[in-house]
């Protein structure tokens, strides 16, 4: 896998993310409950990240290791 490939899922994963917090402004527990349309467009969203970041090579997540949150067992 390339460090192309690996930029690109990073860049996804920025922006399926930012698109579920724009999904979510303004909104609270009830409205996700209410509301099937927005409840599944944010899991969908969520996949696609979780997906994407399943699918860095090895080397790319080594490379963010500075970043907080990172788990060590990579």
């Amino acid at each position: 896998m390339s460090k192309h490939d690996d930029e690109v899922r990073l860049r996804h994963m920025l922006e399926h993310a930012r698109e579920a917090v724009a999904f979510v402004v303004g909104k609270d527990r009830s409205d996700l409950e209410a509301s099937r349309i927005l409840s599944l467009a944010l899991v969908r969203l969520i996949e696609i990240v979780g997906e994407a970041a399943n699918r860095v090579s090895k080397q790319g997540k080594n490379s963010f290791r500075k970043f907080p949150g990172h788990s060590s067992s990579v």
